[in-house]
């Protein structure tokens, strides 16, 4: 009985040896696939206790990367057969065009947000400028919009590089299948992308610059200075509200008269997310506590700030690392 202990630990221990160094870019992958940090925690779990359940009858028969796709990559598709697509609210409507007032929240439920994911989960420090931009949300969003299989046909092929039969191995279908799917994904994908931009690296001086004015327009309650640094064609949408808006008037209109409030309401903590400057939103409220409010993530361009999404969920602020309330 001893010795049998013996050899299950040593199993243990190697499987954690050659598994464990592939756990980040399968969150990766996993929130790819979800579009949802939370989400893909729980999927990466699961792959993981269902690697080390069949780990015996592994052999070596391919890779342990390719193998542990194929266990992940499945668990996302059964997990996501009876979910709703994650949207954000530009994938809903147009643009508000309608009488000036406070957007309106989506009911519980109704809708299913995309969510932000926190770098230090997912982004390897020495990560290829292609690996970071296939995790940004403009991306994330509209990989939301295909069908899961054909979702994981370009997500395997695309920006993990795998090739066309590892691919099929993977998914347990045949080359042609693989290659018919992925050059339908690719035609959807080229009709759901944005424009392409020239976007800043958060590291760039020039986005380090942005993310700072942004923080302190909203620390002092500075609609001119904010001004400074969107573009004339920026966008603002927010979770879980329906209405998003188009160019900077209405932008700093709606922020000027609904949201910025006096100097002090707001505090925010630089991070990134997606590849992205990002902060950890925190808000003021009526006893005088800075409690946490969410997630806000910015496009940040050569001529400013193209794109402003916020994520109004207090506990994303938990999953980036930040305290659920602020000292006084």
């Amino acid at each position: 009985m001893a010795g049998r202990r013996s050899a299950t630990a040593r199993d243990q221990d190697r499987f954690e040896a050659e598994t464990a160094g592939f756990r980040r870019e399968l969150l990766a992958h996993c929130y790819r696939m979800s579009g949802s940090a939370h989400d893909a925690e729980d999927l990466v779990q699961e792959t993981y206790l269902r690697a080390w359940r069949s780990y015996a009858g592994f052999e070596g028969r391919s890779s342990v990367r390719s193998w542990l796709y194929a266990i992940a990559t499945n668990v996302c598709l059964t997990a996501l057969e009876p979910r709703r697509n994650r949207v954000l609210p530009s994938g809903l409507a147009g643009p508000h065009d309608g009488p000036d007032r406070p957007p309106v929240p989506a009911a519980p439920g109704e809708v299913s947000w995309l969510e932000p994911v926190p770098d230090h989960w997912v982004a390897d420090p020495a990560a290829t400028v292609v690996a970071r931009e296939s995790l940004r949300l403009a991306l994330v969003v509209s990989l939301q919009q295909l069908p899961a299989r054909q979702r994981a046909m370009l997500i395997l092929r695309d920006v993990l590089a795998f090739t066309a039969p590892e691919t099929a191995r993977i998914l347990g279908t045949t080359t042609a299948a693989v290659k018919s799917g992925l050059q339908r994904a690719r035609a959807r994908l080229a009709e759901l992308e944005p424009s392409p931009e020239d976007l800043l690296e958060p590291a760039d001086q020039r986005a380090r610059a942005l993310l700072e004015g942004y923080v302190a327009a909203f620390e002092r309650s500075d609609a001119v200075l904010l001004e400074r640094v969107l573009r004339a064609d920026a966008t603002l949408e927010a979770t879980p509200f329906r209405q998003w808006y188009s160019g900077r008037v209405r932008c700093l209109h709606l922020l000027d008269t609904y949201v910025l409030g006096k100097p002090g309401d707001w505090r925010m903590s630089a991070t990134t997310a997606n590849g992205q400057p990002a902060a950890a939103v925190y808000h003021r409220d009526t006893g005088g506590v800075l409690r946490a409010h969410g997630i806000v993530v910015l496009t940040p361009t050569a001529t400013g700030i193209s794109r402003v999404v916020e994520f109004h969920d207090p506990a994303l602020v938990g999953t980036f690392g930040f305290p659920g309330r602020l000292a006084a």
